[in-house]
């Protein structure tokens, strides 16, 4: 039988860790951000929090991926802590909420910067039903395949792409970074704020930011594919996830002394308003040039990374067999790859709006991030033989941070936005059936790998 190869070394992993973090939120997302809390100090507050809830996260897999080193991150983590139904439940909502909504998401994201040079991307194409199609869609829908095939024909070609591609938008970022930073005019500040500032408003300016750090977690899927995976997977999580932090306090720095507050509140492209102010249109050129720079590396990555969960479901029997299957040549789940590309290219058309998309890929996600953070205190009791290479730092404080974070933003989330919430559940529910179903067929299978 033909097996993943480990082929991602330090770099790549890193690169998927940033690559796949950095995407589309941090171009766009402060301007929700600062319509939701009001003040700068306020927006700098939400980024410093969402950041800490981020880092602990990661500290908090570093020890579940170093002891566990299997493709499927949290499907792994869930699987050996809850039992297989909990694993199955993250890999079902991955496939048809979390990864695939972050791709149609991002996909969404990289036409809206591309019609920057194309404004015929916003036309619609033709109406289907209820959803009109925009050609910008179509296109979108095309750039997901197309990264499917990449990926499909060999995780080192994935993962070159991801580094290279990291490494530019990375260069790029930090030219904005330093443009907005040595302005010769900055902005002078607001005198009142644009709202006053409310627990709602900082919580529902949390998930924005939360989605702009969602991605932290994704090198853990692919753990089975990474070198010298007890080393590098708490480095690739701890060392990227610091870097993306630092990254997003300092563009967030340069667009607030280039722009006030309600200058960044009405401006839907933050950063392509305030190159606009200091290189003309030019600059605006140039950063949606870098924002679809950027995209296409967290799509990459996502891509990369999220087509192992529903590989490794499969392998346990739970999933549709033919997801296990494991390419001769590329040495890929190529299946895998295939269905969650398909499917993600289908939520492009029918997922709704930018907000929309992010609030229930969050919402559903952070139910089980919690529930995999909350791994490490149940596998320290139940697995007190498993080896740890690495240990929680800041244990059993940091895990805890992370689960009340968990719980206050899912809560918080669930009261401000029950619709897409809601959708979010049932969506999760909706796998219990298939669930009970796959496992009675895997009984009768051969070449099933036993459940713990």
């Amino acid at each position: 039988m033909t097996e993943l190869r480990r082929d991602l070394g330090i770099w790549a992993a890193l690169a998927i860790v940033v690559g796949t973090v950095i995407g589309s939120g941090i171009f766009r997302v402060p301007q929700g951000m600062i319509n939701n809390v009001g003040t700068v100090p306020m927006v700098f507050l939400v980024w410093v929090v969402g950041g800490a809830l981020s880092l602990a996260g990661a500290l908090t897999y570093a020890e579940l991926a170093a002891a566990m080193p299997g493709a499927g991150g949290e499907y792994v983590y869930l699987t050996e802590a809850y039992g297989p139904i909990w694993g199955f439940l993250y890999s079902w909502t991955q496939l048809l909420v979390g990864k695939s909504g972050s791709i149609a998401t991002l996909a969404t994201a990289f036409f809206e910067y591309t019609a920057h040079f194309r404004p015929e991307l916003e036309q619609v194409w033709f109406v289907a039903g209820p959803f009109p199609v925009k050609y910008g869609q179509v296109f979108a829908m095309l750039l997901i395949l197309f990264l499917g095939g990449v990926n499909y024909v060999g995780v080192k070609i994935g993962g070159a792409v991801q580094v290279a591609v990291t490494v530019v938008k990375v260069v790029l970022i930090g030219w904005i970074i330093v443009a907005g930073l040595f302005y010769a005019h900055p902005a002078a500040a607001g005198a009142a704020p644009l709202v006053q500032p409310a627990f709602t408003g900082f919580v529902a300016a949390l998930v924005g930011a939360l989605w702009a750090y969602d991605g932290w977690n994704n090198v853990g899927m692919v753990a089975s594919e990474i070198k010298d995976p007890k080393r590098n997977l708490p480095l690739a999580l701890i060392g990227g996830t610091l870097l993306v932090i630092l990254i997003y306090m300092a563009a967030n720095w340069a667009y607030f002394l280039v722009l006030t507050p309600a200058e960044v509140g009405a401006h839907k492209l933050v950063a392509a308003e305030m190159m606009q102010r200091i290189q003309g249109p030019a600059g605006a050129g140039a950063v949606s040039l870098a924002a679809m720079i950027s995209i296409f590396a967290a799509l990459n990555g996502s891509i990369l990374t999220g087509a192992r969960v529903p590989y490794a479901a499969a392998r346990n029997g739970l999933f549709f067999r033919s997801a296990a299957r494991v390419h001769p040549a590329f040495h890929t789940p190529g299946v895998s790859i295939l269905m969650l590309t398909a499917w993600s290219a289908v939520l492009v058309l029918v997922a709704g709006s930018y907000d929309s998309l992010f609030t229930y890929v969050i919402f559903a996600s952070w139910i089980l991030y919690g529930m995999a953070g909350a791994a490490v205190f149940v596998l320290r009791k139940k697995r007190p033989d498993l080896p740890r290479a690495y240990k929680t730092l800041g244990y059993p404080v940091v895990p805890l941070l992370f689960l009340v974070g968990a719980t206050i933003l899912d809560l918080s989330t669930l009261q401000n936005s029950p619709k897409e919430s809601v959708a979010g559940i049932v969506f999760i529910l909706l796998g219990l059936p298939f669930y009970f179903y796959w496992k009675k067929k895997a009984k009768a299978s051969p070449g099933v790998i036993p459940l713990p």
